[in-house]
């Protein structure tokens, strides 16, 4: 289950329109590293829409995992179903959710979410007098 999710679909289209508008170099946005491409390859989630740069194919979704305890390094790529069975068992953790193209190396920060399981609240109740 997805908590607190922030989707960045509006910020990405002013992105591409300042790109087209030509207020943005294209070397701007289209930076992905090797360790993005290769987790793209790798643990990428394939889709059907098209690179909104160059459109010669479909772009690739990577799910990256941060907090301290979700069952592994903080800042790695993970699937889905890696992702699934995580937030089953293990503390909250905060997914990015990073589309890349692998041809033109285009990268963007589509949507963030807490997975996991919630901390127990804090809170002490106060004993009836």
């Amino acid at each position: 289950m997805h908590r607190q999710e922030i989707d960045y679909a509006l910020a990405r289209r002013a992105t591409l329109a300042r790109m087209r508008a030509g207020e943005i170099a294209l070397a701007d946005v289209c930076d992905a590293d090797t360790y993005l491409l290769r987790a793209a390859k790798f643990h990428g989630q394939s889709t059907d829409r098209p690179c909104p740069v160059c459109r010669k194919e479909q772009v690739t979704l990577v799910s990256w995992l941060f907090g301290g305890s979700a069952g592994g390094p903080s800042g790695t790529a993970r699937s889905e179903s890696e992702i699934g069975l995580l937030a089953t068992r293990s503390p909250e953790f905060t997914v990015h959710v990073v589309e890349v193209c692998r041809t033109c190396r285009w990268n963007y920060l589509i949507q963030s979410y807490v997975a996991g399981v919630p901390a127990r609240a804090t809170k002490r109740r106060r004993a009836a007098k």
